[in-house]
Parts: C-alpha cells; structure tokens; sequence
C-alpha cells in the first residue's frame, strides 16, 4: 500500500500553485513549509503565517471554482513508479494506494490509471492518518492481515509510527522534505522495515513466500 504524496507525487507543482493563488513567491512560501516541517507539525499550518484563519476547505473550493484547482498528471509521477509498480504486481503482490488526499485527487489518481488494485483518499473515508481509523480502512481494502500489508510512505509519524502501530509493516522513502528530514531518525529506524531511496528498492525488500504468505526482511544499513 502506498502513500501518495512525496511517495507517488512530486508535491513541487501543487505547493507552487498554493503560494500563487496566496499571492506569496514560491521561495518564501517553500522556505516556511520547511520550518514548518522541521517542528513536526501538519504542513497545513504553513497558511497560518501568511493569512491567519485561512480555511484551507474554502480556499481549495474557490480554486476549483476559478479554474485553477487541483491537478496531477504524469508528469507530477516520480520518474520510479511506474515501473516500480507493474514489477511489483509481476511479482504478484496487490498494489493500492491510500494517503491523506481530496475526493479530487482520489478521481484524478485513478484518471493516471496506475498499475495498482485500488486507490482511495482520506477524503473519501472521512479518516486521516495518523489516526488508527484510517489504517482500519486500509486493512479493510486489501482484506490482508495487518501484519502481511506493507505501507511505504515519505512521513515518519503518519505513515511510519502510525501504521506500525497499526500492525502493518512501514516502509520510509527518503525523498520530499519529509523523507529527506526523518530518513535517519532513531524513531524512524526503530519502526520502520526498511528506508529506501527509491521505489524500485521494494523488491529487494518484499518476497512473496510460497502459498501467498508475504514475507519481508530489513535492508542492510549503509
């Protein structure tokens, strides 16, 4: 199971629409989005510091409303997917794909026609990670064992910690702010299965076992 953005998505275009459509230089708007990252907090709070109050809910509406709402297209896939993708379902192992997304970007993620099973979004849920609700959804969608599920994402709490906790195998990809910023974090290595730096690692980290049973192993620290 995948996390979607800094997983599957370059977030670089969707953040730069958002410091347009706030009137802020994208240097300024990236700048704060990093401390803000750096503290640990929701990088829904980088608004804050530039309009106090922003609802983000109403700002996202009036965006689709003007024509310049939400969009993923190929060219936002990190080069990897791809390919990391259709050699996973080779392998035959069920592919989906669930992060803390819009209904939107539920819709336009399915529009790419990934090589995946299934793809949901928080949105549709009405559950976001870290909250153990979402992790009961993504259980429910694979109808897998917690612990035969392996959920790769670029956040350490929200993906790592959370679906642990949950009793999913967690896989970190160090790339995006995130990735990049906890891919060494004691907290990090101590829930986490693997950190890799590219999707196409996984193989060498996921071994379908006879009979279906997934089975995993640690790849070497460097």
């Amino acid at each position: 199971m995948f996390d979607v953005g800094e997983t599957l998505l370059d977030d670089t275009a969707e953040w730069g629409a958002w410091a347009d459509w706030i009137g802020v230089s994208r240097h300024t708007f990236s700048t704060v989005l990093g401390a803000v990252t750096a503290t640990g907090r929701d990088n829904a709070e980088v608004f804050q510091y530039f309009r106090p109050g922003f609802d983000l809910a109403a700002e996202r509406q009036r965006r689709e409303q003007s024509g310049h709402g939400e969009r993923i297209t190929d060219q936002d896939l990190y080069p990897d997917v791809r390919a990391a993708l259709t050699g996973l379902r080779a392998k035959g192992l069920w592919i989906g794909v669930a992060g803390n997304q819009t209904e939107r970007a539920g819709q336009l993620l399915r529009a790419l026609h990934l090589p995946v099973d299934a793809v949901a979004t928080s949105a549709e849920w009405r559950a976001a990670k870290p909250s153990p609700a979402f992790f009961e959804h993504v259980v429910a969608m694979t109808d897998f064992a917690p612990a035969e599920i392996a959920y790769v994402g670029d956040h350490r709490d929200n993906d790592v910690v959370a679906g642990a906790a949950a009793g999913l195998a967690t896989v970190l990809i160090r790339r995006g702010p995130w990735g990049h910023l906890w891919a060494d974090d004691p907290v990090t290595r101590d829930h986490a299965l693997a950190v890799i730096d590219s999707l196409t690692e996984l193989a060498n980290v996921l071994v379908t076992a006879p009979g279906g049973e997934t089975t995993s192993r640690r790849r070497a620290d460097p």
